[in-house]
């Protein structure tokens, strides 16, 4: 007895030690937008811009430096333009919010200012998780139809393409707080999206089969207000992974759960595995 708990004890210590990982950190960032620009979108740019603070505060940020030359000619007048941009990255990955983010809007001077506060769990980046190719894709097949920009009605399919074999999953966030799980397909009975290494796939297109055979769902994005901003959520693991539980509760719409639901099963998901990359898409939808 006492052989098997030791031993039980010891396949536990990886699990306990790779959680222990995962710190909890807090940022707040302050977001002034012009008038143009919606409610939506400012709180999303504060968001983004507490979790970077965080995140640089807890792991600290490298520098790299890029130079840019150009050459042009005016009448004749040859000239050189060089720029010179210093890149902050961030040395760490967010997980998952263990809270609501907290707004605070106001207005000054014809601008909205959005104050978020937020607090989630994050990791020091370990370089394990796989760089990968994803963009969405707007009415065409091609890289040359990437884009975040739809209008009411367009088509979106996403272009992906990874260095080695794994599986992939694609989530819809739209304003209601609703995921809809786009990709495995409805048809797709095991829960899981196999992509071989060095494929380029079209998803959401019938053009492009899959390798099991299974109906390809299609895709067109909708708009019932002026404007609407949508979260595009790609993962991808060289390992394994199932979609998160979700249920089909209308005819003509992807399987869907809660947000706060697929944020546990993503938070619970890149915790257990460092190798998952993930890539957020805001698409804005116009009518």
């Amino acid at each position: 007895m006492t052989m098997r708990f030791l031993f039980a004890l010891f396949l536990l210590l990886p699990a306990v030690l790779a959680a222990q990982q995962a710190k909890r950190v807090c940022g707040e960032h302050t977001y002034y937008a012009e008038a143009s620009c919606s409610l939506n979108e400012a709180k999303q740019a504060a968001l983004t811009g507490a979790r970077v603070q965080a995140l640089a505060k807890e792991f600290g940020t490298a520098i790299s430096q890029s130079i840019a030359s150009q050459e042009s000619s005016v009448n004749g007048v040859e000239t050189s333009y060089f720029s010179q941009l210093n890149i902050h990255e961030v040395n760490g990955e967010w997980i998952e919010d263990v809270a609501e983010p907290q707004y605070e809007v106001s207005f000054e001077e014809g601008m909205i200012v959005v104050k978020c506060s937020v607090c989630g769990l994050a990791r020091e980046l370990t370089n394990k998780a796989v760089d990968f190719v994803a963009e969405p894709l707007r009415n065409g097949t091609e890289s040359g139809f990437a884009s975040s920009d739809f209008h009411d009605g367009d088509d979106l399919f996403l272009l992906f393409k990874s260095p080695v074999d794994g599986y992939v999953a694609v989530y819809l966030v739209d304003e209601s707080r609703t995921a809809y799980c786009l990709l495995p397909y409805a048809s797709d009975a095991d829960g899981q999206q196999a992509v071989e290494r060095d494929e380029e796939y079209v998803f959401f297109s019938p053009k492009y089969k899959t390798e099991k055979g299974q109906m390809v769902d299609e895709y067109v994005l909708n708009c019932r207000n002026e404007m609407e901003m949508n979260r595009l959520y790609v993962i991808f693991s060289p390992n394994p992974f199932a979609k998160a539980m979700d249920d089909r509760l209308e005819d003509g719409l992807p399987r869907q759960l809660g947000f706060e639901e697929f944020s546990r099963w993503l938070g619970k998901s890149r915790k257990r595995d460092e190798e998952m990359g993930m890539r957020v898409f805001n698409l804005k939808i116009r009518k």
